[in-house]
This record gives structure tokens, C-alpha cells and sequence, in this order.
């Protein structure tokens, strides 16, 4: 970085002051926000765009207003308002983090990182973040947009990936911490990299720290942070049916590890060729008349790819609930949370043949 640490702290902070965007888990300046937003909107940030985790945050606090309304809540209604979110983890961790907060905290967030990080699905990161912004504590925070921020001032153009690289960054990030002011200056580096320090086309023009930029010195920082070779992403492929019954939908719970863990879904099952009756009907134990295709989509997650071919049929005979499948109507469906790819699939039974 060039020049003075303190005069960067003081120009970032002085910029942030007057032009940070007001979002519903901050609190005013000078001010610490709710440690019980800052961990909710922590979890909801994570690989998700501001903007799309501003009405889910919203959603979730007037449902669960407190950290002992999340506790006490039934999971599925937990998964049901981060539905479309993705990354469902993250919000039956956040039900478990509240619990264990009223069983070992007295109901009360902890304040370091170290008991922050006794909390299920509170890693490094996030610890961080609610220890500087919700309680001042000096500990840095790395997220994507500071990983950014601190490549280019300092011109780092080894794979942030390594984990040598990331310990350096973190140490780093530390490095730059100022004495006062913790939590705005941590908030300050994150929102500068999402607003200004932007992935493609940063822009420097307006920059308040340009000044200090190894990178753009240099004219590299389109160039970083250096991104490593993608790899490619394993195709998987899935049939998923819709199985009809007197106006009703066969849907079943998926187990409660990995992923989309506990949420429901239309049957589905390995793609090997052309779904049949017959097919169908070993697996799910149900007469089954003629199989119709609705069409097929793609769905991608960060390390794989799937292939959704979507079927309708009708089921006869005996078709008694067996867990754990239960039989719903396009009303009743909307009670259940489903992942992404089933809530696609749920608009194109409704709108099929």
C-alpha cells in the first residue's frame, strides 16, 4: 500500500461517513448495530448480493424479531423464509447459533471471537463481524470484497485461494485496522469493495483511497485479485416427476444432511434413459399411467451442474401418505420449503398439459 496507514484509515472512514448506503441491519453512525442482526445479515451476505438479501432480512426479523423467537421456531418454517436463498445450511445453523446462545450465553451474543466461533455455522469471518460491528472488539474480517480491496492496494497477485495466501491476507487485514472506530472501518472496507473497488470496471476514478493503490499505480487491478483456472463443474442428471392424483402432487423430505437438507421435493430420481410407468413405479411403489414430459432445465451450483428432465403422471389405485411423501395441493404446497430447481418445477405442473 502506498502511503500512511492513517491517512488511509482516516480518508476510508471519512468517505464511508458520507456515503455508505443505509441497509436495514446497520445502525446509525457512531452507533453498534444489534448483534442479533449483524449475525443474521452475516449469514443471509454470505455468496449472496445485498439487494437480494434485503427483503429476506426483513422477512426473517419480523418473523423472528428476537434471538429467542429464532430458537423456539419449528425449522420448517425457518427453511421456509430462506426459500430461494440457497445455501439452506446456513439457516438451520442460525436456529441452532440462537439455542445454543440461550443454553451457554445466557441469551446473550458473545462479544470475542473465540465463543463466537463455539456457535454452529460461525466461521472466521463471520465471527469477525459481529465481534468489531456489533461490539467494537479489534479482530479484522475477510470477506470477498476486502480479499479485493487488499490485493489491489498492495498489488498481491498470488491465487487468494492458497491457504499460504489467505493467512497472509488475513494478517494483513489486521495489519490495517485502526485503533477507534473498529466497526466502521471494517464496514467501510466491505462496502468500498462493493460499491466502488468492483470486480470488473472498478471504479477508481472515484475511489477516496486511489491514492494508496499499488494497483493502480501500476494499471494491474483489473488484473486482481489472480484468478485461478476454473474447474470443470461434474454434470449431473435427474429426473423429477410430477405425480398427479385427484388434483394433488406427490412430494417427499429429503434427508437431513447435505444438500438442501431437510426441505421437500417432487420425486426424483437418477436420469438413466426414458422414464417409464414401470420405472417410476418400482421406485415409488405407486400404478402410474402414461409418463408425459414437461421439458428439462439446468440449475448451477459453485461446484456442479445439474440437468433437470421434468415428467408428469397419474397415479391409481392406493395412494395413502407413506413417509417420508406426503400428498399436497397446489395450495398446501406453499407451505412446504423447497430448493430453487422444485419451485421451477412447481410453475411448469401448474402450467402443463
Amino acid at each position: 500500500m502506498l502511503g500512511s496507514s492513517r491517512l488511509f484509515q482516516n480518508q476510508l472512514l471519512r468517505w464511508y461517513r458520507l456515503h455508505r448506503r443505509e441497509l436495514p441491519w446497520r445502525a446509525a453512525l457512531g452507533a453498534h448495530p444489534d448483534p442479533y442482526y449483524v449475525l443474521i445479515s452475516e449469514a443471509m451476505l454470505q455468496q449472496t448480493q445485498v439487494a437480494t438479501v434485503i427483503p429476506y432480512f426483513l422477512r426473517f426479523i419480523k418473523t423472528f424479531p428476537t434471538l429467542a423467537d429464532l430458537a423456539a421456531a419449528d425449522q420448517q418454517q425457518v427453511l421456509h423464509l430462506w426459500q430461494g436463498l440457497g445455501y439452506y445450511s446456513r439457516a438451520g445453523n442460525l436456529r441452532l447459533a440462537a439455542q445454543k446462545v440461550l443454553a451457554d450465553f445466557g441469551g446473550r451474543i458473545p462479544q470475542t471471537v473465540p465463543e463466537l466461533l463455539t456457535l454452529p455455522g460461525v466461521g472466521r469471518y463471520t465471527a469477525g463481524a459481529v465481534a468489531s460491528l456489533a461490539f467494537g472488539q479489534r479482530t479484522p474480517i475477510l470477506d470477498g470484497n476486502v480479499v479485493r480491496v487488499i490485493c489491489r492496494l498492495d498489488a498481491i497477485q498470488d491465487d487468494t485461494t492458497s491457504a499460504s495466501v489467505r493467512s497472509k491476507l488475513w494478517i494483513r487485514a489486521e495489519e490495517l485496522l485502526p485503533t477507534a472506530d473498529l466497526g466502521d472501518f471494517n464496514s467501510a472496507l466491505m462496502e468500498l469493495g462493493a460499491t466502488v473497488c468492483l470486480p470488473r470496471r472498478p471504479a477508481c476514478d472515484i475511489c477516496p483511497v486511489r491514492a494508496h493503490c499499488q494497483a493502480h499505480a501500476t494499471g494491474i487491478q483489473e488484473r486482481l485479485p489472480a484468478r485461478a483456472a476454473r474447474k470443470a463443474r461434474p454434470v449431473e442428471r435427474r429426473w423429477i416427476i410430477g405425480i398427479a392424483h385427484a388434483g394433488r402432487f406427490l412430494i417427499e423430505q429429503r434427508p437431513a444432511k447435505g444438500r438442501w437438507a431437510s426441505l421437500w421435493q417432487f420425486i426424483t430420481l437418477l436420469a438413466v434413459d426414458t422414464p417409464t410407468a414401470r420405472i417410476i413405479s418400482s421406485a415409488t411403489g405407486l400404478r402410474l399411467g402414461r409418463v408425459r414430459s414437461l421439458g428439462s432445465f439446468t440449475h448451477n451450483l459453485t461446484h456442479r451442474r445439474y440437468e433437470f428432465q421434468v415428467y408428469r403422471c397419474e397415479a391409481t389405485g392406493d395412494v395413502a401418505n407413506v413417509s417420508p411423501r406426503v400428498w399436497v395441493s397446489a395450495a398446501e404446497l406453499a407451505k412446504y420449503p423447497l430448493p430453487q430447481p422444485h419451485l421451477h418445477v412447481a410453475q411448469m405442473l401448474q402450467n402443463g398439459p
